[in-house]
């Protein structure tokens, strides 16, 4: 395979971008077309096509004279990211919970303690918890949900920050560089996410976790927005949500059904714990969307999923099936039923109450 000289026609071969002053053309060809080889050896190893394709991007990166501050941009974010992937892998079959809030709640208020007793009947049901690893409503997590089932998001921050102590020298403590990858691996991990009142951070997780589940890039999953008793710091963010973005037309009104607004411990874990009563998992396969179950709806169920949800489907048809071929590759998986319909990829709050639906077969 010889990549070296894709997409270089009309730069000069002599020209030297900064930081790159001195590098000879002929040593960047020869080391491209090494990198050739590695990939094409690459290809018999299992899931060596993926890392191939990924040594070939870098690669590339050296051809095209990417300034070195980008490369170090690039480069961190990649150690981050492949790091947080090993920190998780072990656990990737317990469903987790990340957790949002102010890093100022004082342990005496409302929601620090409301914070605190939700993670613990989360521990309690057998999920794992995330968070940041600072203080206020991260500290409530960790030590509401102990340190065994905890995970911490730590961000280096130009101002001092300090690691609460429950997750302080664990090894599921990670330190990220960038909000970005943080932020990948706060949803990416989770299977539920609970928001507490915070400040701008908490808007823009509250806000992009929305975004990621309305535009279909993360897969359906609860979020719930937890008040203290009696608090309205959700119900008058959820007044602005429908005053503004749903009078004004900019969200649907089934957008409303992805979040769920609370000032109840018992209600928010059961918004959680409900949600996989009956459904596990969502796949794409080709032009299918496969809703993987625990119980599969008889014909009368396929019945009324046809009446009452055929706007979902692209042709209007539903069918309960066994793992599909693509599927080989999950067979942890495969003793369990599928949905499978032509998903419009649109109605996200509409495909949400769908599961609602099959959480109660």
């Amino acid at each position: 395979m010889n990549f070296a000289e894709e997409n270089t026609a009309g730069r000069p071969s002599q020209e030297a971008a900064p930081g790159h002053q001195g590098a000879a053309t002929g040593d960047v060809s020869e080391v491209m077309r090494l990198a050739g080889e590695l990939v094409e050896r690459l290809a018999a190893v299992p899931e060596g096509d993926l890392v191939g394709q990924i040594v070939q991007t870098a690669m590339k990166l050296l051809r095209d004279r990417t300034g070195r501050g980008d490369l170090k941009l690039m480069n961190r974010a990649l150690k981050e990211l492949r790091y947080a992937l090993r920190v998780f892998a072990p656990y990737r079959n317990t469903r987790k919970v990340s957790i949002f809030g102010s890093a100022r709640t004082s342990e005496n208020h409302p929601d620090y303690i409301q914070a605190a007793e939700f993670a613990r009947r989360m521990a309690a049901s057998g999920w794992m918890v995330i968070t940041g690893a600072g203080g206020g409503i991260m500290a409530a997590g960790h030590g509401g949900a102990g340190r065994e089932p905890s995970f911490g998001l730590a961000i280096r921050l130009p101002f001092e920050q300090k690691t609460n102590p429950t997750i302080a020298d664990d090894p599921k403590l990670i330190n990220f560089k960038y909000f970005f990858t943080r932020k990948l691996m706060f949803v990416r991990s989770a299977h539920a996410l609970a928001l507490f009142p915070g400040g701008f951070g908490t808007m823009d997780e509250g806000f992009e976790v929305l975004t990621l589940i309305q535009t279909g890039k993360s897969v359906p999953m609860p979020v719930v927005m937890i008040d203290h008793p009696g608090g309205h710091y959700w119900r008058a963010w959820a007044d602005y949500v429908r005053g503004q973005l749903l009078a004004g037309g900019f969200i649907d009104p089934d957008d409303l059904r992805l979040f769920r607004i609370t000032d109840n411990v018992d209600e928010a874990v059961a918004e959680i714990l409900g949600f996989y009563a009956n459904y596990h998992s969502v796949r794409t396969v080709k032009d299918e969307l496969v809703i993987r179950l625990q119980r599969a709806p008889d014909e009368a169920g396929l019945e009324h999923i046809r009446r009452h949800f055929a706007d979902l489907a692209l042709d209007g048809q539903f069918r309960v099936s066994t793992p599909l071929e693509a599927e080989a590759d999950e067979p942890s998986l495969a003793h369990l039923p599928r949905l499978v319909f032509r998903f419009n990829r649109r109605d996200q709050g509409r495909l949400r109450m769908l599961i609602d639906w099959l959480n109660r077969l």
